[in-house]
């Protein structure tokens, strides 16, 4: 790790700052709310969020209270059409979007809390039934990629 010297801030080698100070982190269990619930992508999405948090800084896990919490809930799971057959009315691709609602508490730095939805999408061809565990593996990435970088890079 690098360290910048008199700016208060810890950088790493991923992009992300982490304020001077900041030892651990929590990530509470995010809830499936959406109205089409796919059985275990809460716990897929919460291991996912840790598993990000975990590789890419130097933060401790903790089971509460750390210094960086993150919690919410999955309030949105649908499969729509992203692209129509020539000539009929079915879907020659299709487009899964995951929502997740966030809310981030920075117990060093309060300025940075945040409270707000992250949105996702893979378009697929095909089944979704033959695809969905992968599409929910690569959509996850993408959204713990986004809430890393908007709490830890301020993007």
């Amino acid at each position: 790790m690098l360290i910048a010297q008199g700016c208060g801030v810890k950088y790493g080698f991923t992009g992300g700052s982490i304020p001077e100070g900041m030892k651990t982190y929590t990530v509470e269990f995010f809830e499936n709310t959406a109205p089409i619930v796919y059985p275990t992508l809460s716990q897929s999405f919460t291991e996912a969020l840790k598993e990000r948090i975990r590789s890419q800084s130097s933060l401790s896990q903790v089971t509460n209270d750390g210094d960086a919490i993150f919690e919410g809930r999955i309030t949105g799971y649908a499969i729509t059409p992203a692209a129509v057959e020539a000539g009929t009315d079915r879907a020659a691709l299709s487009r899964l979007s995951i929502t997740v609602s966030v809310k981030y508490t920075n117990n060093i730095k309060p300025e940075d809390n945040f409270d707000q939805p992250f949105t996702r999408f893979k378009d697929f061809s095909g089944a979704v039934s033959a695809q969905e565990e992968s599409l929910i593996r690569d959509i996850n990435q993408m959204l713990t990629e986004d809430i890393y970088n908007r709490a830890f890079a301020n993007w």
